[in-house]
């Protein structure tokens, strides 16, 4: 079930959890414009209080769990590469889509919110024009209003290509006798010290840093995600193919799905109180509470997927090329057809159906074409057309 780390034998779980983990962003970002109080770029009329609890037990681990697989990738591309044709490679992979990205593919999701809002005037040709010049804005325009661009949901490229580079500097640190030491402890954890140890740096970050540093998602100022996302980035990289890591992974599935669902209930439970009896003082322990909720669910994700999926799904080549196009296109697909379908009032059932339907469609087509069409290919993430794969037998990584 486990293979050894020097084994050339591709994983398909990590495949597929790669792939899944991306098509759950997706039904995230559909589910984001129904649920109430939450802020996204349009909110829809049916907006339902009932989406909080369970896009709240999303929210806790899924762009945790998208960094830790690119942790996994990040190591598995490391081999046989240098610390520059590392750094060079993932460069290409990261920036030329993101500046693509938000050049093309994102523009139009600031104006459909500017004029949501009523601060920009209808005519997207007009915006563009102004988009590019460097233009200010009304305030609160768009989300990125003061900067006078953005890059939406496209944040993830740049912070990954951050912490790639990172990492890359610390590879001589990392791969030293004293880092190789500190690697083995990590993946030599078992039992209860594998769901205790890793969560004591995320809890640390919690009372040192989020109080202070809340999430921004524009790079600079956001440290308490960067601290957050940057270990489990590294967690990745350590857990690698370890194949005695990923047997206690395999062992312990049902025991951390069991704690991560007492401890989401738990969570739950106890913010709803906070909230309804004005509690503040409940807010660090509550922040602590799901640290170690999410560090539970991203091994029960990791020891069931390594238990259900590896094996060569007929769709997992498919999907493991068209993930990136899909990331950079689906957010911009849906507040297009947002646009489109809100005046039909096609109500709180058929719309968001149609929603999720239109986006995989629109994200369907435009990846097919994406993926024939050879100078739109490195655009889009993807290896040129007859370029051979970095690693062959590794899983690809976004970017």
């Amino acid at each position: 079930m486990s293979t050894p780390s020097c084994a050339p034998v591709r994983r398909h779980d990590i495949d597929a959890l790669r792939a899944l983990a991306f098509a759950l962003v997706i039904l995230y970002h559909v589910a984001m414009y129904y649920v109430a109080d939450w802020h996204w770029h349009l909110k829809s009329p049916y907006a339902a209080e009932w989406l909080q609890a369970p896009m709240r037990a999303l929210n806790l681990w899924r762009m945790d769990l998208v960094f830790l697989v690119s942790g996994l990738a990040f190591g598995l591309v490391r081999r046989g590469q240098s610390v520059a044709g590392l750094v060079r490679l993932r460069s290409l992979r990261l920036l030329v889509p993101l500046a693509f990205g938000m050049a093309v593919i994102v523009p139009y999701q600031p104006y459909a919110q500017g004029v949501a809002n009523g601060l920009i005037a209808p005519g997207f040709g007009a915006f563009l024009l102004r988009y590019y010049s460097g233009s200010t804005w009304p305030p609160g325009a768009f989300d990125g209003w003061h900067a006078g661009v953005t890059w939406n949901h496209l944040w993830y490229l740049a912070y990954l290509w951050a912490y790639t580079v990172v990492l890359a500097a610390l590879l001589p640190l990392a791969e030293s006798a004293a880092g190789q030491r500190l690697r083995r402890a990590f993946t030599g954890l078992r039992g209860a010290a594998l769901m205790v140890v890793p969560v004591l740096p995320l809890a640390l970050y919690s009372v040192l840093l989020w109080p202070h540093l809340p999430p921004t998602h524009d790079l600079i100022h956001d440290g308490w995600l960067h601290a957050v996302y940057f270990t489990v980035f590294v967690y990745g990289y350590w857990i690698g193919l370890d194949a005695g890591l990923w047997v206690e992974l395999v062992r312990l599935r049902w025991r951390t799905l069991g704690l991560a669902l007492v401890l989401l209930v738990l969570y739950l439970g106890l913010l709803g109180l906070a909230q309804q009896h004005g509690v503040r003082a409940a807010r660090w322990p509550l922040r602590v509470l799901a640290d170690v909720y999410l560090w539970a669910a991203l091994l029960t994700i990791l020891g069931w997927a390594h238990h259900r999926l590896n094996r060569p799904w007929p769709w997992l080549r498919w999907a493991s090329e068209s993930v990136y196009p899909w990331y950079l296109l689906h957010q911009t697909a849906i507040i297009v057809l947002v646009v489109w379908l809100a005046p039909a009032q096609l109500g709180p059932v058929v719309e968001p159906l149609a929603l999720v339907a239109g986006t995989v469609g629109l994200c369907w087509g435009l990846t097919a074409v994406v993926r024939r069409v050879g100078w739109l290919r490195p655009l889009f993430g993807l290896p040129g057309q007859g370029e051979k794969p970095l690693v062959k037998r590794a899983p690809a990584s976004l970017g």
